[in-house]
């Protein structure tokens, strides 16, 4: 019979990491848990950042008008029950589910905003893009957006419903997350800071 080792036990039992695990990430940074491991997300430029933070204050303004559903800043934890992945900490996001207090949310957001920085470019960072957005849909989010400030067609919206064929907003025309956030919009141009237009 083989002695039991409690050291290397626990070390084996720790190698897949948990929910639990994404509460202590170093330094509090954002990270996801995906394919069984802790996907961690470096922070970002002032423009995606700006953008990412204008979005969620439209939303802001609209959950507080409609009293229906939240508006979430970037770094919250999303909770889904997919094969490969556990959670999402998208840019900026519009919920409907119930409050959870201190705890990350469960389930998908029904809007997810996922603005791309400096090195989301490339056939790399398009198929990373492009399995996330499908992550989305298989658990529940109705509409995402895909923000590239660095290109004409500026905000992708993804939906459901349509997953290959994004409608394309360009700065001066107005963006919607149809059917996840009924009746709201926001100027393409309210992503840049005035100096940039």
């Amino acid at each position: 019979m083989q002695a039991r080792c409690p050291v290397v036990e626990k070390a084996m039992a720790k190698s897949v990491p948990t929910i639990e695990d994404l509460y202590h990430v170093p330094e509090h940074g954002k990270a996801e848990l995906v394919n069984g491991g802790i996907v961690r997300m470096s922070p970002t430029g002032f423009l995606p950042h700006y953008a990412a933070s204008e979005i969620y204050a439209h939303l802001r303004d609209y959950a507080r008008c409609t009293r229906n559903g939240y508006a979430i800043a970037d770094n919250a934890g999303f909770i889904v029950k997919l094969p490969h992945r556990r959670s999402f900490s998208p840019d900026a996001a519009f919920y409907t589910g119930k409050a959870t207090g201190m705890k990350f949310l469960e389930g998908a957001p029904v809007f997810a905003v996922e603005v791309r920085s400096e090195n989301d470019y490339g056939d790399s960072a398009e198929r990373e893009l492009a399995n996330k957005r499908a992550d989305y849909f298989t658990a529940g989010t109705l509409v995402v957006w895909d923000v590239d400030l660095q290109s004409d067609e500026v905000v992708r919206v993804y939906r459901a419903d349509t997953p290959l064929h994004p409608t394309i907003y360009r700065n001066g025309e107005v963006a919607e997350a149809e059917p996840a956030v009924p009746g709201w919009h926001m100027p393409v141009e309210d992503l840049f800071p005035s100096e940039y237009e």
